[in-house]
């Protein structure tokens, strides 16, 4: 019976190891509390471009990791790609944007 306890006591060990690590970030993977917060930033930075007269939400494709904000697809004009750079800086959280628009 002692056994069988000890053995019951390590698996749930190994589990719970196991789901803890599984939640962790790395450098090339964002952690479950990482993914929120960044699907919480992409929400917040295309309100905030589909609130702007000057743009087309359509048109931007926001993509976020570690707060690192890529916007990309097609604009308009020059001014159009400034402008959506300049809005997404200014969203909480947004630790840097990289700018993957292409003027059409």
């Amino acid at each position: 019976m002692n056994k069988v306890n000890f053995f019951r006591q390590l698996v749930i060990v190994l589990f719970l190891t196991a789901l803890i690590a599984g939640c962790a970030g790395t450098r090339t993977r964002e952690s479950t509390g990482e993914y929120v917060d960044d699907s919480v930033i992409t929400a917040k930075v295309k309100a905030e471009i589909l609130d702007d007269p000057m743009l087309k939400v359509f048109q931007i494709n926001v993509e976020t990791f570690k707060g690192e904000v890529q916007l990309s697809g097609f604009v308009n004009s020059a001014k159009a790609s400034a402008r959506a750079v300049e809005i997404t800086r200014k969203v909480k959280g947004v630790t840097s944007v990289k700018n993957s628009m292409v003027v059409k």
